[in-house]
């Protein structure tokens, strides 16, 4: 029976802990290490693959035979069957044959790159971040991207994020690329770089909230109930680093209250986050509304150690030069984005349509026929 002593002993609690923590860091490190050897060994059989059918009169039963091959003799890895086989292939191809792989991509990845290389530095650093995201992860991307950079830009939003694969698949799916960065903001003018380029990569255009059902009439009230009732899927549609602070945060400026939508922390900005929701058009006075919501922010919220709050207008849809017009005079750091989501069928139509009840009868008996 172990002694009273040691266990009420906060020197060895203490010491039982950091081992602890030590060796959990020393699997994690274990595992990446495991992982990137992997990759890089997939990598140089893709490469062989490629040189092999390239080289050699072995035609389509080659991967079925070297997959056969190599199970026989390693029974325990299941990366040897011939449909992954097959991706090892494609996942080296897709590196190398892609068309629009520049310089602002990645230079074409050649097999001597990995994983060192005196020449080519880009590919180089291509292969290196590819060994570090999962073989499922490089699997998802190369399947769903169509260019080297797209298929880039996610493995580094993994790596940064440290997304999961069924996050990642969600991401590629709503289009993530397209929309990173895009919205008009007057940050450049209002915030100081590196602050600038930071705050416009936290925004998108536009913002996807799929995972909403609305009425076609919903009022901004009812999206603003629906996105906080999906607190978990909206954050992940902002992004990494925002932080849930509360919604309808009252100010009181002199003799009178306002309350504004939602107000978020950006963690890796380290300013206030305030987003106002707008059921139609953007319109020039949204601007200036939101303008004086961040005043009241920086003046009662806003600390020595935190950076200028930043505004996130976002509008059913806006015209983009009436935007620039009217960000263009405006001292405060403000984007504007649209918002996408998916509307319920009105009540005077829902009868129109069979229900998930009478599809299955309907499949039912179709089945007995």
């Amino acid at each position: 029976m172990m002694p009273d002593i040691i266990r009420s002993d906060e020197e060895y609690k203490s010491w039982i802990a950091e081992i602890k923590s030590r060796l959990r860091q020393a699997q994690l490190k274990a595992a990446v290490s495991v992982n990137t050897a992997l990759l890089e060994f997939y990598w140089q059989l893709g490469a062989e693959i490629v040189e092999k059918q390239k080289s050699a009169a072995w035609g389509s039963g080659f991967l079925k035979r070297l997959s056969h091959d190599l199970m026989a003799e390693f029974p325990e890895m299941k990366g040897f069957s011939e449909t992954n086989l097959r991706f090892i292939r494609r996942w080296y191809l897709f590196y190398n044959e892609d068309p629009s792989n520049s310089v602002t991509g990645c230079d074409r990845i050649e097999h001597g790159d990995l994983p060192d290389t005196s020449g080519d530095k880009n590919g180089a650093q291509a292969v290196h971040l590819l060994t570090e995201i999962p073989w499922g992860h490089n699997r998802v991307i190369i399947s769903k991207c169509s260019t080297v950079d797209e298929a880039l830009f996610y493995v580094r939003k993994t790596i940064e994020n440290n997304w999961s694969r069924n996050v990642l698949t969600h991401q590629i799916e709503s289009r993530l690329y397209e929309r990173d960065g895009r919205a008009i903001t007057n940050f450049s003018s209002a915030l100081p770089a590196p602050q600038s380029d930071l705050a416009q990569q936290i925004l998108k255009d536009p913002y996807k909230f799929d995972f909403l059902s609305l009425s076609p009439e919903y009022t901004e009230r009812e999206l603003e109930k629906g996105l906080i009732e999906h607190i978990t899927q909206f954050l992940l549609e902002l992004g990494s680093g925002f932080a849930y602070v509360g919604k309808q945060k009252m100010l009181k400026v002199g003799e009178r209250e306002f309350f504004i939508d939602l107000l978020f922390y950006h963690t890796r900005l380290h300013c206030y986050v305030v987003i106002e929701l707008k059921t139609g058009d953007f319109e020039p006075e949204y601007a200036g509304k939101l303008n004086f919501y961040l005043k009241a922010v920086d003046a009662q919220l806003k600390t020595e150690k935190d950076e200028p709050t930043v505004g996130i207008l976002l509008c059913k849809s806006h015209d983009a030069l009436v935007v620039e017009y009217a960000l263009s005079d405006i001292k405060k750091p403000i984007g504007v984005s649209e918002y996408d989501l998916v509307t319920s069928l009105p009540e005077d139509l829902k009868d129109s349509f069979p229900t998930v009840e009478q599809l299955e009868e309907e499949l039912r008996r179709l089945d007995e026929q």
